[in-house]
């Protein structure tokens, strides 16, 4: 493991120290926590030649210029924000990696400016809306999500005053495309792909697009002991058979995935046929019209089943993202580097969400995955091991030094 790669394993290992929960990893968006992670990272930045600023919304954000005047600017970007309760890599890896990527070309005369950027709120945990820091540099910030509140009551905009930030500049962090070069990203994968094909590495070729919504079911509830079984409108027995058709229509597609995660019984009890049925749905592909799809036929399906057994359904989309292609010059770009470091190409999509997303069709993006030890993230077993963040930083820095060439 080279010097860079080992440093950036042993800063992982110290924003770990910044939680606010004791004996587990919990950062929460503009907490006592996220403000000493921030200031781990300003320091690191510093040292790494950045200078450093903290911006409107609680994002850190540390900028190299480039060697010649009006060139672009490439932001490399990641979170260092979690759930609770969570892993030491999902977003902080990305951070760490860009910050040394930059100490390492920092005497290199490149056409291109660099800014690296810890976005402060991409898990939306503590808040109702998520991505506000990456939807800042975007240009699409939502000046009402200052109002949203969180569990004690406190708004983001009084979050980000006590962080010592100006929301009232928001919108001022956006960035122009015309002068800037892309949005790349590293993360650990989050899913088990890369380990089952026995890869360090994957370049993205997509972040899906995601629906979600409430599938509401009215029956009629009764007596369990005295209501005969064909008389019957039970809302959790059609609720199990929509779940099993929801499956099934996840199952349609190669990338397209679907999930029920949720049923709630309103005034259920063990003696009462339940009258009444709530569920959830989930339903996420890289593909937007195969997504519309697997929505219509999930809608087709509530309905059949719904007039079959007697009872109402209706399904409310609450949540509606486009999914978000990457960049065809940056991802070659990034393929040339995963050539050059020995290392295979193997493309595939992110079933996650991540900051690269709010970025789609303003800004050029790109992603690469690192393997993580069975897919598991969001959990304090989350892992990558050293060689593949080594991995990682050697195509980081290739692509770094040979991006500049055609632009």
């Amino acid at each position: 493991m080279t010097s860079g790669a080992a440093r950036v394993v042993a800063r992982l290992k110290k924003l770990n120290e910044a939680s606010d929960a004791e004996g587990a990893l919990t950062r929460l968006t503009l907490s006592p926590a996220h403000a000493r992670a921030a200031g781990m990272v300003k320091r690191w930045m510093e040292a790494a030649g950045l200078a450093v600023r903290l911006d409107a919304v609680g994002n850190v954000v540390g900028r190299r210029e480039a060697a010649m005047p009006d060139a672009r600017t490439l932001i490399i970007g990641s979170h260092i924000d979690t759930v609770r309760n969570a892993g030491s890599f999902d977003g902080n890896l990305g951070v760490i990696l860009g910050i040394e990527a930059c100490a390492h070309v920092m005497d290199k005369p490149l056409p291109y400016a660099i800014e690296v950027v810890a976005f402060g709120d991409e898990e939306g945990v503590r808040f109702p809306t998520s991505l506000t820091g990456s939807r800042a540099l975007a240009g699409t910030f939502d000046p009402a999500s200052l109002s949203s509140v969180d569990e004690k009551g406190v708004s983001r905009r009084d979050a980000l005053l006590a962080f010592g930030c100006d929301p009232s500049r928001a919108q001022d962090e956006a960035r122009d495309p015309a002068r800037t070069l892309g949005y790349i990203e590293l993360h650990i994968e989050q899913g088990p792909v890369l380990e089952i094909n026995k890869l360090a590495l994957g370049l993205v070729t997509a972040i899906n697009g995601g629906s979600r919504g409430e599938i509401t079911i009215e029956g009629a509830a009764g007596h369990a002991g005295t209501l005969p079984m064909n008389m019957r409108k039970d809302a959790l027995a059609a609720a199990a058979e929509i779940v099993l058709a929801i499956e099934q229509i996840g199952k349609s597609g190669a990338e397209l995935v679907a999930t029920v995660g949720r049923i709630e019984v309103p005034n259920g009890a063990v003696n009462v046929v339940p009258g009444r049925t709530r569920l959830s749905v989930d339903v996420r592909s890289p593909r937007d019209e195969e997504r519309m799809r697997a929505l219509a036929d999930i809608r087709a399906a509530i309905t059949r089943i719904a007039t079959a057994r007697g009872v109402k359904a209706d399904l409310n989309i609450t949540y509606d993202m486009p999914a978000a292609p990457c960049d065809k010059t940056l991802s070659t770009a990034f393929a040339r580097s995963f050539e050059r470091c020995d290392h295979p190409l193997f493309r595939l999509a992110s079933g996650a969400g991540h900051d690269a997303m709010s970025f789609r069709e303003r800004i050029p993006q790109a992603m690469v995955f690192v393997r993580c030890r069975g897919g598991v993230s969001h959990r304090p077993e989350e892992y990558a091991a050293p060689a593949d963040i080594a991995a990682a930083l050697a195509v980081l820095e290739d692509f770094l030094e040979t991006i500049g060439a055609n632009q």
